[in-house]
């Protein structure tokens, strides 16, 4: 499906939805099943996705936490400008809700069938109102695919944890736009210079995440292969541009009420 990763884009869910009503409804397991063949087939091949959503020449689907209507809109629809094409016309629409059930299974959604309220569910946290509330949904929304914050960090259980747990909540959008980010090194393997967050550098095992695209790649490496310098050109002010300045602060208000929460 794409060399680098499954990435969520937007688009009409109506499509997905008929089709997951006339079949993954009525047997989600079964759909899962038949997801996981024509998977095999179309995704888990080549510079495409692992086996069972793991990692390949892309980044791994399980576990990632995402929502059904999040991966509904990608598989249907594609993403323009990336390697991720649109399987809506390649895939009967027997076979592309199977696989959306498949890839939500291997996410733990709590519906795996593809239907109106697909997605809408939130993980469960402490109750928020306000502002903070807000910032809370943003935090998680679908709809921005790998420009929300969730893909990166992990809060009140939601999230995927590439950065290190938030130690401390900047005091305000400026300073979040702003924010230092001194374990991001400079990573250099054959010849490519990418930033990088190291995860284990040792005499058996090198592992790093690159943070060269949305979603980062986790990537294996022999041991001795990467050359890691301190210091990148990478800046946390450019993964957050799907947030306008008001949505910045929702979130930081967001997270200063999960601290005192949690």
């Amino acid at each position: 499906m794409k060399k680098r990763g499954l990435w969520f884009g937007t688009a009409a869910l109506v499509f997905a939805w008929s089709c997951a009503a006339q079949n993954a409804d009525q047997n989600p397991s079964a759909a899962a099943k038949q997801g996981e063949q024509v998977f095999a087939k179309s995704c888990a091949t080549g510079y495409c996705h692992g086996v069972r959503g793991g990692p390949g020449g892309a980044p791994r689907l399980a576990a990632r936490g995402f929502e059904t209507a999040y991966i509904n809109n990608t598989v249907t629809n594609g993403i323009a400008g990336s390697g991720m094409r649109s399987f809506a016309t390649a895939l009967s629409r027997t076979d592309l809700a199977a696989v959306v059930a498949y890839v939500a299974s291997l996410n733990d959604a709590a519906d795996p069938n593809v239907g109106p309220d697909a997605g809408t569910s939130q993980s469960s946290g402490p109750a928020l109102t306000g502002q903070a509330a807000r910032g809370a949904q943003l935090f998680r929304e679908a709809v921005r695919g790998f420009g929300r914050c969730s893909t990166c960090h992990q809060v009140a259980g939601f999230g995927i944890p590439v950065a290190a747990p938030i130690a401390q909540v900047p005091g305000a959008v400026a300073a979040l736009k702003a924010l230092a980010t001194p374990n991001v090194k400079t990573g250099i393997m054959d010849g490519e210079s990418m930033p990088v967050l190291v995860l284990r550098d040792g005499k058996q095992a090198t592992l790093f995440y690159d943070l060269t695209s949305s979603p980062p790649v986790q990537r294996n490496a022999q041991p001795g292969s990467v050359k890691f310098n301190d210091g990148s050109n990478w800046r946390h002010s450019s993964t957050i541009g799907a947030y306008d300045d008001s949505e910045l602060a929702a979130i930081l208000a967001y997270l200063r009420a999960v601290t005192k929460l949690l």
